[in-house]
């Protein structure tokens, strides 16, 4: 499979937006975001109808890079405007129904984030300072460390010694299932993944539990869609309804000129997690190697050449 496009910045909606103002149904603003039925000219001038539809996870984004001049993983952490510039920037928003014409103070308007902290391919910066996206963000990363609780379950999905992560993949030898697997980080260099698992979004695949928590990291486009609808408002809301393939959160479109585009159920007014989901209802084998200790590699390890019917069958003996 060629190398797909990374995920640094926001991904727009393959159909043009509207804002309505309502609650949002997937932030905690009384602004909604929903698709119109036109489709976006960005998708169109990208050729979306010939791009490689792949399932939208639902879970936390992470960059494998450099740190300290290793491959390592990094936390996806946003710098956000303070209280007073938010205010401002929703009443610009209510007043003007859009988010153009807004003009920030980057040097006064935003949080402080960790030294560690770097911007995000592709943000634009204005006199040495990077500039924020649309919706007031500014995108970026921190490198994952295991003492910061604040993302202990990345740290999780790493073991530090061996230079290895946990992902989750399509099986080389059967596309239907799929394989969870401990890969080197250097060969997940420069690439974005989606954390997934029990303690990341409520955990809508269903995996692990409170007493023995399952995380992984899945590749941004490693999950193609089977037979996946047109680009087109109508099909694409039956297909999420009617499919058993449609049990996802969204897609996203990589296009050939590395153009992604995406739509998820909540820009189509249609509810999200509803019902058990499409990736935790496939086969999965174990394929992770020998380790000792108590970390979740460990856990894996015991499993090692195990098949499961389904993602969310996987147990770990107490």
């Amino acid at each position: 499979m060629r190398r797909l496009g990374s995920v640094q910045q926001k991904v727009p909606c393959v159909f043009l937006t509207d804002v309505k103002e309502e609650q949002s149904r997937k932030r905690d603003c009384q602004f909604q975001v929903v698709a119109t039925e036109t489709v976006n000219p960005v998708a169109l001038e990208a050729g979306v109808d010939c791009a490689l539809a792949t399932e939208k996870l639902d879970g936390t984004c992470c960059y494998v890079t450099l740190h300290k001049g290793r491959p390592h993983l990094w936390a996806r952490l946003d710098r956000k405007p303070n209280k007073p510039a938010e205010k401002r920037f929703k009443r610009h928003q209510r007043s003007h129904h859009s988010c153009k014409g807004f003009t920030w103070n980057v040097e006064e308007d935003f949080k402080t984030v960790p030294e560690t902290w770097i911007p995000a391919h592709r943000v634009k910066h204005h006199n040495g300072h990077p500039v924020p996206d649309e919706h007031g963000h500014i995108p970026g990363w921190v490198p994952v460390e295991k003492e910061n609780k604040q993302y202990c379950w990345h740290a999780s999905v790493v073991d530090c010694e061996a230079r290895a992560a946990l992902v989750l993949r399509p099986c080389a030898e059967d596309g239907d299932a799929l394989e969870v697997a401990a890969v080197r980080l250097a060969d997940l260099l420069e690439q974005t993944l989606e954390l997934i698992g029990t303690n990341v979004n409520g955990n809508p695949y269903g995996l692990g539990g409170k007493k023995q928590p399952v995380h992984c990291l899945v590749a941004h486009g490693s999950v193609p869609i089977k037979n996946p609808p047109p680009v087109d408002f109508q099909q694409l809301c039956s297909w999420f309804q009617e499919s058993p393939e449609g049990r996802v959160e969204g897609i996203v479109w990589h296009c050939d000129d590395g153009t992604l585009v995406k739509v998820h159920r909540h820009h189509l007014g249609l509810r999200w997690p509803d019902g058990e989901t499409s990736l935790a209802d496939r086969a999965v084998v174990v394929r992770v190697g020998e380790y000792d200790g108590e970390d979740l590699f460990s856990f894996f390890s015991v499993l090692n050449g195990h098949c499961f019917s389904r993602l969310l069958d996987i147990k770990f003996a107490s």
